[in-house]
């Protein structure tokens, strides 16, 4: 890989700590979520990851649209990211729900998102690993 950025951030006592990226600009109260048994009072992982695939697959989007030439400016990304029992251990599954502009047909709007999962580094990080779903609403 030809690496073109490195994000750094540090996180400290878990999932009830902080989480701080290098340069400040990001910095984060962590809580267990309620829905399992935690305060609340803080973000979690499952949150973070929700947020960070659904920005980058809608940057995904964007290139594939551009190449394509479709305006996917106003495309809107919501991630959905579980955790829940596998086996012995946890695992996560995603939902992405994509919401196109009203001007994309949805046959082209269907292809452009298959393309864009190719595409988005999140995807091909997880691909065979957690299953992902794509909803194009």
């Amino acid at each position: 890989m030809n690496t073109l950025y490195t994000a750094v951030a540090t996180a400290t006592h878990g999932r009830d700590g902080r989480a701080v990226v290098q340069d400040g600009a990001l910095d984060l109260q962590l809580a267990m979520p309620k829905a399992l048994g935690g305060s609340g009072k803080g973000n979690n992982p499952e949150q973070l990851f929700a947020a960070g695939y659904a920005a980058c697959f809608a940057s995904a989007l964007g290139i594939t649209g551009r190449q394509a030439g479709v305006d996917l400016s106003k495309v809107s990304v919501t991630g959905e990211v579980s955790i829940g029992k596998e086996g012995e251990g946890l695992a996560l599954a995603v939902v992405l729900r994509i919401s196109l502009p009203g001007s994309v047909d949805r046959e082209t709007g269907q292809k452009l998102v298959d393309e864009a999962h190719q595409v988005c580094p999140y995807s091909n990080a997880i691909r065979g690993n957690v299953p992902v779903e794509l909803v194009v609403e």
